[in-house]
């Protein structure tokens, strides 16, 4: 069973990994979708992660929010109890001030079948919505059944901090998580000291979103004839430092029986603010292979940590 951790100061306890569909599921046969939510449920995550986002392939139903009906009908196909799980979503504030955050989430949760989320975070607020704002909207979101903690996607150390004094202020529960990218070559967002006073004045706890940079730390372009999402732009300078860290982590990786995946995933997992580290996924293989970095870092020695720590420095930010 994959470990779990505590989500700041919520009643939530959440896998180690998370699974996340960010432009995923609704790409991929409906069969190998319900496969790789199985192979999740089967090994031990609990812990979901939609967002709704609008279509761009010109073929969805409708033009916002096909995701989350993807989603809803894999979630169901694949035998989950919904007690059994924390599912998050995302306020995005895209159609505020006419919609607002229980318009945005009660649309959401019909399009995804559910009657409450466990977790919803909160982009950053668009022009003349304040921080007191959105932190209002979410405690009346928890008071009415329909959320249990709200999170904040992206925001900068200053906004959090601001966010966990307004909670206070109106006796609003602390945000319980932060999603922030996280990996080898983008370290700064987690590591910066502001960052992790805000953390500690609110118990937040860190979701790490990017641990494999788009896919450039699975070594897998070591290969020309690697498909994935950067299969295209290996020569952009802005997969540069990932790709070249990719090539140290498969020779670490030769080293401590790990390959270069699983250890870009074990990065993240051993900072101590960080409770999960979200993933996406089309085939159950890659469920299987990068739950199997939990416990890779739980058996990593603190000289492996520190060779793993080296590894993309000079060029992290």
């Amino acid at each position: 069973m994959i470990a779990h951790a505590p989500l700041g100061r919520s009643e939530l306890r959440v896998s180690r990994v998370a699974l996340g569909s960010w432009r995923t599921f609704e790409r991929i046969p409906r069969e190998q979708g319900v496969a790789v939510m199985t192979a999740a449920r089967e090994a031990g995550i609990d812990f979901l992660d939609d967002a709704r986002y609008d279509d761009d392939t010109g073929t969805a139903p409708i033009p916002t929010g096909y995701s989350e009906v993807v989603f809803g009908e894999l979630f169901r196909a694949s035998g989950w109890r919904r007690d059994d799980v924390v599912i998050a979503n995302k306020l995005w504030w895209e159609f505020w001030p006419e919609q607002d955050a229980a318009g945005e989430l009660d649309a959401s949760l019909g399009r995804m079948g559910l009657d409450h989320l466990d977790l919803a975070y909160s982009e950053k607020p668009p022009a003349g919505l304040t921080v007191d704002d959105v932190v209002a909207q979410a405690g009346a979101l928890i008071a009415s059944g329909k959320l249990r903690a709200w999170g904040l996607l992206n925001w900068s150390a200053g906004d959090l901090a601001e966010a966990a004094r307004s909670a206070e202020r109106q006796g609003v529960p602390m945000p319980a998580a932060v999603q922030l990218p996280y990996n080898l070559v983008r370290r700064e967002a987690v590591e910066d000291p502001e960052t992790i006073d805000a953390l500690d004045a609110s118990g937040a706890s860190i979701v790490a979103s990017a641990s494999l940079a788009a896919g450039a730390l699975t070594g897998k372009y070591a290969s020309e004839s690697a498909n994935g999402r950067i299969e295209k732009e290996r020569d952009d300078p802005k997969h540069a430092a990932a790709l070249a860290a990719a090539e140290e982590l498969t020779l670490l990786g030769a080293q401590l029986e790990a390959p270069p995946t699983q250890l870009a995933i074990a990065f993240a997992l051993a900072h101590p603010k960080v409770a999960s580290v979200l993933f996406g996924a089309t085939t159950p293989r890659q469920i299987q292979e990068n739950v199997a970095a939990v416990s890779l870092a739980e058996r990593l020695q603190e000289r492996d940590l520190e060779r793993l720590r080296a590894i993309g420095v000079t060029s992290a930010g």
